[in-house]
């Protein structure tokens, strides 16, 4: 594949052309590409640039919170939310070394890392075996909250948010359940 592309000033210019983005997303048949400083999904609907985390490292954080908290109808962005607060100096050394770990353990089971295992299964798997460890209990408790709690989300869940504004669950909401 050839990644060059034509500069309007001259000579070509080596670098990721959207076509060569496109093909490496679809070569992978991951539902992130991963770039030089980027994570963006496979439509191209958004992205995630990345500072103290390679983007490697930030797409398997993205479908590790997809795998604990298994959600079809939220999209990866918010997921990416939750997740990119791990972005940072302070907790980058922790968070390289647990996706290390995860890809070791990925590779010992035969593939080639922990994105690269195909089947939702398989990862939920060795998530299993590393649930007691400090890494991923870190990734889960900031997902309580990182996933949850964004206003976006709540309505696939039928939540309406805080009631207290307006009158409190007595007067809004307290009665609504139908299927007692």
């Amino acid at each position: 594949m050839n990644d060059t592309a034509i500069s309007p000033s001259g000579p070509a210019v080596r670098g990721l052309t959207r076509r060569g983005l496109l093909a490496r997303g679809l070569a992978a048949g991951a539902a992130l590409v991963v770039g030089a400083g980027f994570v963006a999904a496979r439509d191209a609907a958004w992205a995630l640039e990345t500072t103290a985390l390679t983007p490697e490292t930030m797409a398997t954080l993205i479908q590790m919170a997809r795998d604990i908290y298994p959600h079809d109808r939220i999209p990866d962005r918010f997921y990416a939310i939750a997740v990119k607060g791990y972005d940072s100096p302070d907790s980058a050394a922790m968070i390289e070394q647990g996706v290390a770990a995860l890809n070791q353990l990925a590779q010992s089971r035969g593939f080639d890392s922990y994105l690269a295992a195909g089947w939702e299964a398989d990862r939920v798997e060795m998530l299993r075996m590393i649930e007691h460890g400090p890494f991923f209990q870190t990734i889960r408790a900031g997902l309580v909250t990182g996933l949850y709690n964004q206003k976006e989300v709540w309505p696939v869940f039928g939540y309406e948010g805080e009631s207290f504004s307006r009158g409190g669950y007595i007067d809004r909401g307290f009665n609504d359940i139908d299927w007692l």
